[in-house]
């Protein structure tokens, strides 16, 4: 890095995750002493107008239309990719190809062959001193942190078991238009890549431990659904505010405009798997968008031969520990507030008691992201993580597609 000590950044993307990034590159370095100076250079959408007035809301100095144009601006070093899979490989490589730092949502991509071409090119520029990473916010929940730390610590003993699941309900209604996030060739997966990339990741993170084979079944409840409408939702199925709509009602007063036309839903809508870690525990994950008065229910419980550990995204600021040392009249799972300045990143943040939120996991990833590169230090989750993620995702596919027969993850 330059000794202007700046670090100027090219977001691409706009909406749910865009908004969520520009909160954190927002808010960094007003509440962590960090040795470069965060600089929004320039947003870019599609849409002139619309871009042109998120560069506004979300607090960025310029907008640009084309990506290339991004990539071409001196005053960006880094390029945070927001936008569906289809699209990562294609600018995350030109970005490293340019001497960009970049920071790309998860999934890292749509297929292993484009995820191996992006850890390859990251490896390579990381020799150069380009850093990159993959945007698992979920690692930088103070409490996922914490749980890891016990994990290492030995507070388990040896790990037995893992379950994990992530269930929301945003598209039980068979009148939600086809949205981006139901097409293959945009998405990548359904509800598998959407959610269930992050409990693999959140749950090999905390154990310490690899996904090395699986035992799958995936299904997808509505296979056809109504062709998105000009109002309501638009073609991304996004509400104006970004965000997915929720709920019966609201899917339902989106009109679908163009004369009772359909499309085919070519992802999942959920999915089962049974795995093996690589250091012996046994696992059980599922993923569904069908799961129908849960919103953003992610769980995770791991048991060992010492204690066990809970961590639950709808009380993201809690652990629950159960100690298998304790005296057995008085054992039992304590619940742990994850709030002490001597947590992970809570030195940073308010006085004991006061608990961070959802968007607090995005400051923390550009916190982290932001000190490897003053430190030149490879961050993490890097694109070789994001590689063996696609790698899990791949082997579930294909084990649900042969009749949920045991398939091993590749290497």
């Amino acid at each position: 890095m330059t000794e202007r000590q700046r670090l100027g950044v090219g977001m691409v993307g706009y909406a749910f995750m865009g908004a969520a990034h520009s909160q954190a590159w927002r808010s960094v370095n007003r509440f962590f002493d960090l040795p470069l100076e965060v600089d929004l250079a320039a947003v870019c959408g599609r849409d002139q107008e619309k871009v042109a007035a998120a560069a506004v809301k979300l607090g960025w100095r310029t907008h640009e239309t084309d990506w290339k144009a991004l990539l071409a601006r001196d005053d960006v070093d880094l390029v945070d990719i927001c936008t569906p899979g289809s699209s990562h490989a294609e600018i995350a490589l030109a970005a490293l190809a340019a001497g960009k730092h970049v920071l790309c949502e998860k999934p890292l991509a749509n297929t292993v062959e484009e995820a191996r071409a992006m850890a390859e090119a990251a490896r390579r520029a990381e020799a150069a001193g380009v850093r990159s990473a993959v945007g698992f916010n979920y690692r930088r929940i103070p409490a996922a942190t914490f749980a890891r730390d016990l994990v290492a610590a030995g507070r388990l003993g040896t790990l037995r078991h893992v379950r994990a699941v992530y269930l929301q309900d945003w598209l039980v209604d068979p009148e939600f238009p086809l949205a981006w996030r139901l097409r293959r060739e945009i998405a990548g997966s359904g509800a598998l890549g959407d959610i269930g990339a992050h409990i693999i990741d959140l749950t090999q993170f905390i154990s310490g431990q690899r996904i090395s084979g699986v035992c799958a079944l995936t299904e997808t409840f509505v296979r056809e659904r109504p062709l998105p409408a000009a109002s309501g939702l638009s073609a991304t199925g996004l509400s104006a505010t970004g965000l997915p709509a929720t709920g019966l009602t609201t899917a339902r007063q989106a009109a679908t405009g163009q004369a009772g036309a359909t499309g085919a839903v070519t992802v999942d809508d959920a999915a089962l798997f049974l795995a093996r870690l690589d250091g012996g525990a046994l696992a059980s994950y599922e993923a569904s968008r069908f799961a129908l008065g849960r919103k953003n229910g992610l769980r995770v419980e791991l048991n060992g031969s010492e204690g066990s550990l809970v961590f639950d995204l709808e009380r993201l600021n809690e652990l629950e520990f159960y100690d298998g040392q304790a005296d057995g009249d008085v054992a039992g799972f304590t619940r742990v507030l994850v709030t002490e300045p001597s947590h992970p990143y809570l030195d940073a943040w308010w006085p004991p008691g006061h608990g961070l939120g959802y968007e607090h996991s995005f400051t923390h990833e550009i916190r982290d992201l932001v000190a490897a590169i003053a430190d030149g230090t490879p961050p993490a989750p890097s694109f070789a993580d994001g590689l063996q993620v696609q790698l899990v995702l791949d082997a579930v596919d294909r084990s649900a597609a042969d009749g949920s027969r045991w398939t091993l993850v590749e290497s």
